[in-house]
């Protein structure tokens, strides 16, 4: 058949991930382009080619080309004609046709006959014509793997056939890695090499396998793999479970699988004692200096010099760039294959010479960590400064497995538990999964018995609690009574303090209930010399911000100024926290954006959750739904998958204002029942809250005003601001609207006047815009409400909240339609319409339109009549 006619398909072979373009071009070259072709693939180890060479055989038998299949043995090179047998056998029905002396000269060869062999030339020639009688039917290709370990005899005879293709039907693909030596002379033929994934290919074929890789994990396996397929779908196998999920840190070199150490093992056991006592230090330095080598060399002892890397730039396993003066590997699996053949003696002795050597504290902590095998408070004391370091540079896991080290290292048992516990806070308080967190928590009190009294065990054991099935009010005792009860003297520089006080100010926010928030103020007014800025301002931005926040507005929008330039997730997550109902939450928007980054490339979880809530806030608020909704996914499913249950909520609220805001209330309603659900048992009053702000908004949706007031009157009373209540801020226009259009004037009257009260004008301005709808809303004569109307939407800034803007603007239009301005109440009701179309809020939409229609304008044309 004519093979160029059609395209061979490549057939049931998907599971060549990112070789498409390969296999079309060989494909190509061999079938497609004439007959008589010849090509030889190269590739490292494991990059792939005998599973392309798989491809091609497949594609081949599609298009009606009989594949004959052959591959060199590593150990059975000596062994005469074995790959040839194994690509004529299938063809021994064809050696009648040839005459006597071919026939014997094959039938010999291939072990079929015993005789004297023939000569090389007659075999030669016996080969090539049983190849030339199997194309009377079809075309044949033969497809010789590892070409490199095929034995000499059969290279003589495939490299004579190879050399008399031109004008038969007869194509060969052979394979070999490059740069070894082998039988085979290629001088003169096509050569193509298959290159390593790229970066798009090897993260789809990890996403395909080993879909539940943290980020973090997955990111450090791509940059070992380098694109190598083998490497891709073997290391993961090699990890424990804590591993692959980031629950625990990474070996500094990845071990290699057993189909892995095939690929380096061999050639670095080869290689003279010290080469590999050099590859060794260079692998765990890491940089490749060669001063670092050199020095740290010569402080292990021994004769060994620089000039002994010699054998293996040899065998291609390293190179030198005397431009840096730096060792490179060729693969970073070579690195792996270097530490599984040394001794745990041998490496700590590398080990110990690099501590000595480096200048770096940092890596010569870890060193001399690796180094001592014996408990040594001097070098605990190293590694548990290297983990505070490493902490602040967001990787908390690497954080914990550094202070688990220490606490092995340290010779009396409250230091160790004191380190184990602070392992476990960091992990409940950042990284997942908590039931490592759950573990090291119990070994630090088994091992220090008045450890489980200290600040770090009390707030780790709070963040286990609330995760797990415990409740708001059990995890504010344990708390309150560990910061009570501690030796901490009230030293506002104390970090482990302070970071108890934000905790507690955050299940005072879950609770609701202001007896919660007694002990909270006793412990930050006894704080000495004052206490910290964020720490002050937090207390009365988000505690109890209708009666204390207006006088803290400047000095959060000072801390906000400097929001830009910060690094520190932690202080980033809990400006946010006092940005929430002052609306500031757009000054950290890039800041949140850079931590929910850090997170999903592998950094702490909980920081992760955190960025996204205010994410989620600052993009409803906004105006951007679509963001917000996505966010909120992302969250829930982190949620889900660290642990992390409790702030699942956070993101059911997000999706259900979304819902609500659309009109979608069946989805909105549904999602408050799971808030509900989970939150009622827990004595979280704050979800609860955020709830009932959901099913108000949701019942304006739907035009049930008498629902919406019950809902918004739940969260706070009419004619009252209900104290350690934060969320009544936020339901005052949903509360003032449904009581004025379900015939509650008085309390909507009330209302307004405790919005004066409380100043939320100079708190928030998205608030001073709500305050103003709510206040003309309620005014009796026309020409006072539309010049308050007018007032609030004129504001400054007033753009930067699209929905909460055409809100009001669509009750102004409303109120210029009853007062007879039916020509600006038309200019005023399109432009809240334009807002209510973009974002899909379809309920205020119809609403607007209903107005419109009444006040003489013609929707099919969007002009005036």
């Amino acid at each position: 058949m004519d093979t160029a006619a059609t395209p061979p398909s490549t057939g049931g072979l998907d599971h060549l991930v990112g070789r498409d373009a390969d296999l079309s071009r060989i494909v190509d070259l061999l079938l497609n382009e004439g007959s008589g072709s010849a090509l030889l693939l190269s590739g490292d180890d494991g990059v792939g080619k005998t599973e392309l060479l798989k491809a091609v055989e497949h594609a081949a038998s599609d298009a009606g080309t009989r594949v004959l299949r052959a591959a060199g043995v590593q150990f059975g090179a000596d062994v005469s004609y074995s790959a040839l047998n194994q690509a004529l056998l299938p063809l021994t029905s064809l050696f009648s046709d040839l005459n006597s002396t071919r026939r014997e000269a094959i039938q010999v060869a291939l072990g079929l006959r015993i005789d004297a062999p023939s000569e090389q030339l007659r075999l030669s020639n016996a080969a090539l014509a049983v190849l030339q009688a199997a194309t009377s039917k079809s075309p044949v290709l033969l497809i010789v793997d590892d070409l490199q370990w095929v034995d000499r005899a059969s290279v003589a005879v495939f490299g004579f056939i190879v050399r008399r293709l031109a004008g038969s039907r007869i194509s060969f693909l052979g394979a070999s890695r490059p740069e070894t030596g082998s039988f085979f002379d290629g001088s003169g033929l096509p050569w193509y090499e298959l290159s390593p994934l790229d970066e798009d290919a090897s993260k789809h074929l990890v996403d395909l396998r080993f879909p539940d890789l943290a980020p973090a994990v997955r990111r450090r396996l791509l940059e070992t793999a380098q694109g190598n397929p083998l490497a891709l779908l073997e290391l993961p196998n090699v990890l424990r479970q804590g591993q692959r999920t980031a629950g625990e840190v990474l070996p500094n070199v990845l071990p290699p699988s057993q189909r892995l150490k095939s690929l380096f093992l061999s050639r670095v056991q080869h290689l003279p004692a010290g080469t590999r006592h050099l590859l060794l230090i260079a692998t765990l330095d890491g940089s490749g200096d060669l001063s670092t080598l050199h020095a740290a060399a010569r402080e292990a002892g021994g004769e060994v010099d620089i000039e002994d890397l010699a054998p293996a730039e040899r065998d291609q396993l390293v190179s030198l760039d005397t431009g840096s003066r730096r060792l490179l590997f060729r693969h970073p699996l070579i690195r792996s294959a270097v530490v599984e053949i040394s001794t745990s003696g041998q490496r700590r002795a590398a080990h110990r010479a690099l501590s000595r050597v480096l200048p770096d504290p940092e890596h010569r902590a870890w060193h001399l960590g690796e180094a001592t095998l014996e408990p040594d408070e001097q070098v605990a004391v190293q590694l548990e400064r290297h983990a505070r370091r490493v902490l602040n540079r967001g990787d908390a896991v690497a954080a914990i497995a550094t202070l688990i080290r220490a606490a092995d290292l340290s010779p009396v048992d409250g230091d160790r538990a004191r380190r184990l516990t602070e392992a476990a806070y960091i992990g409940a308080d950042a990284t997942g999964p908590l039931g490592s967190a759950s573990e090291l928590l119990e070994s630090a009190r088994q091992t220090g018995p008045y450890q489980h009294r200290s600040l770090r065990h009390a707030s780790a054991a709070v963040q286990l609690l609330l995760n797990g099935d415990g409740d708001v009010c059990t995890a504010h005792r344990l708390l309150t009574g560990a910061i009570s009860e501690g030796r901490h003297g009230y030293d506002a520089t104390n970090v482990a303090l302070t970071d108890a006080l934000h905790l507690l100010l955050l299940l005072c926010f879950y609770g609701g209930d202001p007896e919660m928030w007694e002990p909270f103020h006793t412990a930050v007014n006894q704080l000495r010399p004052e206490p910290p800025s964020l720490l002050a301002v937090a207390v009365q931005t988000f505690g109890d911000p209708a009666r204390y926040g207006a006088a803290a507005v400047a000095q959060l929008d000072s801390i906000l100024s400097t929001a830009v330039d910060e690094t520190d997730s932690v202080r980033i997550v809990r400006m946010g926290t006092a940005s929430i109902y002052p609306d500031r939450l757009s000054a950290l928007r890039e800041p949140s954006w850079r931590v929910v980054r850090q997170g999903r490339d592998g950094g702490p979880v909980r920081r992760h959750i955190a960025g996204l809530m205010n994410l989620c806030l600052d993009s409803y608020h906004s105006g951007r739904w679509d963001e917000t909704a996505q966010l909120a996914d992302e969250g829930l499913q982190l949620c889900e998958e660290s642990g992390y249950s409790f702030f699942a909520w956070y993101f059911l609220y997000s999706k259900a204002i979304v819902a609500a805001s659309r009109g979608d209330t069946d989805t909105a309603r549904a999602l408050v029942d799971r808030m509900t659900d989970w939150a009622a048992p827990r004595g979280v009053r704050s979800a609860l809250d955020y709830a009932r702000h959901v099913q108000a908004l949701a019942s304006i949706s739907n035009g049930d005003f008498e629902s919406a007031f019950r809902q918004a009157s739940s969260v706070s009373p009419p004619g009252e601001l209900a104290p350690y209540t934060p969320h009544a801020l936020w339901v005052i226009y949903d509360l003032v609207e449904s009581a004025v259009r379900s015939n509650r004037r008085a309390e909507a009257v009330n209302h307004v006047r405790s919005l004066h009260d409380a100043q939320v004008e100079a708190f928030s301005p998205r608030l001073a815009l709500l305050y103003g709808g709510c206040a003309a809303l309620t005014a009796e004569e026309d020409d006072v409400a539309l010049r308050l109307f007018e007032r609030s939407l004129s504001a400054p800034g007033v753009d930067q909240w699209p929905f909460d803007r055409a809100r009001v603007q669509l009750a102004h239009g409303e109120r210029l339609s009853r007062a007879r301005e039916t020509i600006a109440a038309r200019d005023i009701l399109l432009s809240a319409l334009q807002v209510f179309e973009r974002l899909g809020a379809q309920a205020w939409a119809e609403r607007a339109t209903k107005e419109l229609r009444a006040a003489g304008w013609n929707a099919d044309c969007r002009a005036v009549t």
